[in-house]
């Protein structure tokens, strides 16, 4: 490396901070999704209509540990720790590295806890942070569009760590998941919501 190349990392390094400052999460969305578009699956955060409907059917009272996978800028996170008991916790897992940096930036609460891992991992990554099972996991992952292999292997490990009685909380732009989630899930609750960009499909499997 030049010296005069050097010297442009710390200028390119500053103004890449205020475009994202300028930008916000909408921009530290966007910039996600065109990095990794087959693990982000939307342009833009799901709507407050959405949030409200997949967790509609969460006991509060009863989550002691809530794991969301691929939460992006943080769309889910605010209201689920909004809801959640004081003494319950919120793993969320992530592969981009620029989500997870962003959310421990701005989410200044002890519940809440960022993961750069793989949802596949879930088993090793709650178990790494003193917890046997999870009470809810929700989803926004394009299960339709993940490599080969990987779906199953989430679906599969998602189940293996929901305590019985809990439950998968899925949000897709298909209806395809069910399929997969049908293989391992015997009850699954169906859902709707038309005002979000796009609409979007909702699956609650619940471990008997």
């Amino acid at each position: 490396m030049t010296s005069t190349q050097a010297a442009r990392q710390p200028i390119i390094q500053r103004a890449k901070r205020k475009a994202e400052r300028m930008l916000g999460p909408a921009g530290i969305f966007f910039k996600g999704f065109l990095k990794h578009p087959a693990m982000v699956g939307a342009i833009v955060p799901s709507s407050n209509r959405t949030i409200e409907r997949v967790l509609s059917k969460v006991n509060w009272e009863e989550c002691r540990l809530f794991v969301e996978y691929g939460p992006g800028v943080g769309t889910f996170c605010r209201p689920v720790l909004e809801k959640l008991r004081r003494d319950g916790r919120l793993i969320v897992i992530d592969t981009n590295p620029d989500f997870i940096e962003y959310l421990q930036k701005t989410i200044g609460d002890s519940r809440f806890i960022a993961v750069h891992g793989s949802a596949s991992d879930v088993e090793e990554i709650v178990r790494a942070h003193g917890f046997e099972n999870a009470d809810y996991v929700l989803s926004g992952l394009p299960f339709s569009t993940l490599p080969e292999g990987v779906g199953p292997a989430i679906m599969g490990a998602t189940h293996r760590v929901l305590r019985p009685g809990g439950a998968f909380l899925v949000y897709q732009y298909t209806a395809r998941a069910r399929d997969l989630m049908g293989q391992f899930f015997r009850h699954i609750d169906k859902g709707f919501e038309p005002l979000n960009v796009p609409p979007c499909v909702i699956s609650w499997g619940w471990k008997e």
